[in-house]
């Protein structure tokens, strides 16, 4: 009898969770991994390592693609509370410097964003086999719009669809995503690096340029 009662308890503990509705989260504040990045045009497709840090307001990215059917490959370094970008050679062990003119904002689900749906990516059949996770709408400051899914279970970003006024739509893939950063250096500007000036004439730059 007693079995009978904590099962159910743990049954209806179970039904409450599950009752839950999502609601807006934020990823966690150190995290590397790799992405993708297309654009609708097919102007532009990319595959890069990223490494992120909103506690310090830093972000970079180390990418390789392909822009209307040319090769490229390209390093940046965004310290948003120096208002600084740098993109590195690090075989060339030289740096570029821009003003950079994007306040930082974190990976996050805005609160005021609208929750699309929660689904199981994969299957459910089998513990393992699927992914549950939530997909939201919204809109960024400064008229970004946005589609975007990430885990239940830690805010970890899985897919987002951008809109901007400037550059259309660009689509960023989430994936080997690890909480932290094993290599903390990847975040600190080269020694080569902080003597670099801004080139006179040279428009800043905002984060979404950095991938056209």
């Amino acid at each position: 009898m007693m079995m009978m009662q904590l099962l159910g308890l743990l049954l209806l503990g179970g039904g409450c969770c599950l009752a839950q509705t999502p609601q807006p989260c934020t990823c966690p504040p150190l995290m590397s991994g790799q992405m993708t990045v297309s654009t609708q045009n097919e102007a532009l497709w990319a595959s890069a390592k990223f490494f992120y840090d909103s506690v310090g307001q830093r972000y970079r990215l180390q990418q390789t693609g392909i822009m209307k059917n040319k090769t490229f490959t390209m390093d940046v370094l965004l310290l948003f509370k120096e208002h600084t970008v740098y993109t590195i050679d690090e075989a060339k062990r030289t740096c570029i410097k821009s003003f950079l003119k994007d306040s930082f904002h974190p990976m996050e689900i805005p609160k005021d964003s609208t929750l699309l749906g929660q689904v199981v990516v994969g299957s459910s059949s089998t513990p393992g086999e699927g992914l549950l996770v939530n997909t939201w709408t919204g809109e960024f400051t400064g008229g970004v719009k946005f589609m975007a899914t990430v885990t239940e279970f830690g805010c970890i970003p899985v897919n987002a669809v951008y809109h901007t006024p400037n550059y259309g739509w660009l689509v960023h893939s989430y994936f080997n995503n690890v909480k932290g950063i094993q290599d903390p250096g990847k975040l600190i500007p080269p020694p080569y690096c902080p003597t670099a000036e801004v080139e006179i004439g040279q428009k800043p730059v905002d984060f979404f340029s950095l991938f056209l």
